[in-house]
């Protein structure tokens, strides 16, 4: 039988309440302000560490929300090979998120972190906000080991 929570009922299906899920935990957590579009919701951490942000955009496809993830450091030609180098290990060593050159042959090439959840994933709103904290922190600590390690 399902739990229930006083906000959502049943343990609804992410798919159904992303948004307000977002929302909600972006009110309680280190986060600035959401800012919502049509597709997405977008949210900065501070990066004490580096003196830097991190910006979270949780949005859809048809089967899994997707948090994207970048500290919006634009890499040069040179820094590709290194970046792919940190992914690498990244990648090997901790695998969440999930870290990748995006957009290299674009002009504004970037480190970014990506992780996902099936939206047919069932879950209160308590314990996607404990996970939609632990993907915020292991960005904060990607980015800063990215840039402590690698230079980026």
């Amino acid at each position: 039988m399902a739990h229930a929570d006083a906000a959502f009922g049943p343990l609804p299906e992410v798919g159904t309440h992303w948004r307000r899920l977002v929302e909600n935990w972006a009110g309680r957590s280190r986060a600035g302000p959401a800012v919502s579009d049509s597709t997405s919701v977008t949210l900065e951490f501070a990066v004490p560490e580096t003196g830097g942000v991190v910006t979270i955009r949780f949005m859809t496809t048809r089967k899994l929300l997707v948090a994207f993830m970048t500290d919006g450091h634009v890499l040069r030609e040179d820094q590709l090979a290194p970046a792919a180098a940190a992914a690498n290990a990244w990648n090997t060593e901790q695998l969440i998120p999930m870290l990748s050159v995006w957009d290299v042959r674009g002009p504004r090439p970037c480190l970014a972190g990506v992780c996902v959840l099936p939206l047919t994933s069932r879950m209160t709103p308590y314990d996607f906000e404990q996970l939609a904290s632990d993907w915020a922190e292991h960005a904060r600590h990607m980015f800063t080991r990215c840039q402590e390690v690698f230079r980026l």
